[in-house]
């Protein structure tokens, strides 16, 4: 396919999308989670991220909060990758009846996000494939990078290309597996409709979307079209909760706890369990760390070229609506990484808290409440 067919095909399905009725978690609300499917609640290393935890603490603490998932970010959790270490791991999350997520990282050999440690993006994305098989992952998460790739030589068209091509190399191994790619909206790398032509052009037989809440508010928006967009191809989520507020050159967002910014997590459980049940949910929470959407410059719309004002509307009601938040500090005379380890625990577990009270999540709440 040359590029002139592959932007034809992007395009196409933006005009297909136009078809649907629009969500928006700006115009729904009071959504009821009481009758709905029960959502699988985990959460990501990354919400943990100061602390760089083991796959065995994550276990512990999927335990101690009786959790679901677990989602790998990175191989780096992993004090090895050798098979009787796997084993053990999947024998003790088995155990407990947690479920493991495999996350492999950048496989776009172009972005500033790759990393080679590993190999090339086949290499890595190969790997990803035996350590899932070996801790019974039925996803690799990968993706391409952030948004500055958006700014590089061909586009972001560019790296779509070259991701679908290293997923297409590996089809009959991944098949022989039985794992499948979960490619992720990630910093602010893809909107969904790009998502979804990554996903269609790979085969859908071997790729899904994880759907990145947070990611998508980077990409100018709402979480709720993630749904509409991506529908049954979603197989897991990675969810935050988000403040936007205007600035002079667009807007600046901060995540935050889920339950403490704007988006009505009811409304999208609603979704969830309607797009893609089953699916589960993982907290990855990043907050105290605001991020600008310069969507007044010129230079900011050369990274969305094909990107028509009308697609942004939800997403500016978003910032029309929020207000500015203040950053956090450490106390006079503590620790800055204390503070970010001390800060990450409290945002994670008000998240977990948030989601059981107030959306039902999680397939353990019985005994929980028991």
């Amino acid at each position: 396919m040359n590029r002139r067919e592959f932007n034809k095909l992007v395009g196409m399905s933006s005009l297909a999308l136009g078809a649907f009725p629009a969500f928006s978690v700006a115009g729904m609300q009071n959504g009821n989670c009481d009758t709905l499917p029960r959502v699988p609640l985990g959460f990501c290393d990354h919400s943990l991220r100061t602390m760089k935890p083991t796959v065995d603490q994550m276990i512990d603490y999927a335990i101690e909060n009786r959790l679901d998932y677990l989602l790998l970010n990175s191989f780096r959790p992993l004090e090895s990758r050798e098979d009787q270490y796997l084993s053990r791991l999947k024998e003790r999350a088995d155990r407990h009846d947690i479920r493991i997520h495999v996350g492999a990282g950048s496989i776009s050999e172009n972005s500033a996000r790759f990393s080679d440690r590993y190999g090339t993006a086949k290499e890595l994305l190969r790997e990803g494939i035996r350590v899932a098989a070996q801790l019974g992952s039925p996803i690799v998460v990968c993706r391409i990078g952030t948004i500055e790739d958006r700014y590089t030589d061909g586009g972001i068209t560019a790296h779509m290309e070259a991701v679908i091509a290293v997923m297409r190399s590996l089809r009959a191994e991944a098949l022989n597996a039985g794992v499948k790619f979960a490619f992720e909206n990630h910093a602010g790398d893809l909107r969904t409709k790009e998502q979804l032509v990554v996903i269609e052009e790979t085969g859908t037989d071997i790729c899904g979307a994880l759907l990145d809440f947070g990611n998508a508010i980077w990409a100018m928006e709402d979480p709720l079209h993630g749904f509409e967009v991506l529908g049954s191809h979603i197989m897991c989520t990675s969810v935050r909760d988000v403040m936007l507020w205007p600035t002079d050159e667009g807007a600046i967002f901060q995540w935050t706890a889920v339950g403490q910014g704007q988006m009505d997590y009811p409304c999208l459980i609603e979704a969830m369990t309607t797009s893609c049940p089953g699916a589960p949910l993982h907290i990855e929470s990043i907050s105290n760390s605001p991020r600008p959407v310069p969507y007044l410059t010129d230079e900011f719309w050369t990274g969305f070229p094909d990107l028509d004002a009308a697609e942004i509307v939800e997403f500016l009601r978003l910032v029309r609506n929020g207000h500015p938040l203040e950053l956090l500090e450490p106390k006079e005379g503590e620790d800055k990484k204390s503070f970010d380890i001390k800060l990450q625990k409290q945002e994670l577990k008000s998240s977990l808290d948030y989601l059981k009270k107030n959306c039902h999540v999680g397939l353990k709440l019985e005994k929980l409440n028991a």
